[in-house]
């Protein structure tokens, strides 16, 4: 095997066992964040529907001007997310992020959701 599958591997590991303790419902529905080198998303889901309740992202035209993938545009896409989650009354959340460290651009986007009112 070699060392990029290996990679792979432990981090859909690492997302199982995250995502069998998370489980959004309706009183507290998931955010979910994924990263990849250019973009970062995050997404509110409500698991007992198995809806998205609202999204935000890098590549939104409304984010077009800020960096996508680094620090500074996970903070605009935590903002734009906990905004958008406001218009929807949703407060509290569990966050997920989805086999990855908490830390960098994860951390950041965290951060700014917290400040935007959503508690986690």
């Amino acid at each position: 095997m070699d060392a990029l599958k290996a990679k792979r591997v432990r981090l859909n590991r690492r997302k199982r066992g995250i995502r069998k303790r998370i489980f959004g419902t309706a009183a507290k529905p998931r955010l979910s964040v994924t990263r990849s080198l250019r973009n970062i998303n995050a997404q509110i889901i409500d698991d007992d529907k198995g809806i998205t309740l609202c999204s935000a992202g890098s590549q939104e035209k409304s984010l077009a001007t800020s960096a996508g993938g680094n620090k500074s545009g996970a903070t605009e896409v935590g903002k734009l997310l906990a905004d958008r989650a406001k218009e929807k009354g949703i407060t509290a959340v569990a966050f997920d992020r989805n086999g990855r460290r908490f830390h960098g651009r994860i951390k950041a986007l965290a951060e700014a959701a917290r400040e935007g009112g959503l508690k986690f």
